[in-house]
């Protein structure tokens, strides 16, 4: 069983930055690819990061390429999103995922594990 609980978001102006947390608990962090969604109002819950066990491999979904940038601290039990040069298409509720598969995925339905969001709101 793996909980994980987000932090870091708020309100910020466009062309601002915020760096989003997600710490888990368990020993076995280490062991899950971790992945970055977001949910704005009356959309899909879609993609934005992913990464490895090692951090050897990331992946971008197209619209935050360049902006964003996900990390991981397994000492700490935790993954990041750095999030530069924000718009106020970004806004969203941003939630954190935790997959034992070994390939990187994009489709929600394979993360087993989710956190409860963290809400990012960019100001026009």
């Amino acid at each position: 069983q793996v909980q994980l609980v987000e932090s870091g978001g708020g309100l910020v102006q466009a062309g601002g930055s915020l760096r989003l947390s997600c710490v888990a608990s368990g020993r076995t962090f280490s062991s899950y690819a971790m992945g970055w969604f977001r949910q704005a109002p009356g959309k899909e819950r879609e993609f934005v990061s992913a990464i490895n066990w090692s951090a050897s491999t990331t992946v971008y979904t197209d619209s935050v390429k360049g902006r964003f940038t996900i990390s991981r601290d397994n000492a700490k039990n935790a993954v990041y999103l750095q999030m530069n040069s924000l718009k106020p298409e970004d806004t969203a509720i941003y939630y954190c995922a935790a997959t034992s598969g070994v390939v990187l995925t994009k489709r929600p339905n394979r993360y087993e594990y989710w956190g409860q969001g963290t809400q990012v709101t960019v100001s026009s």
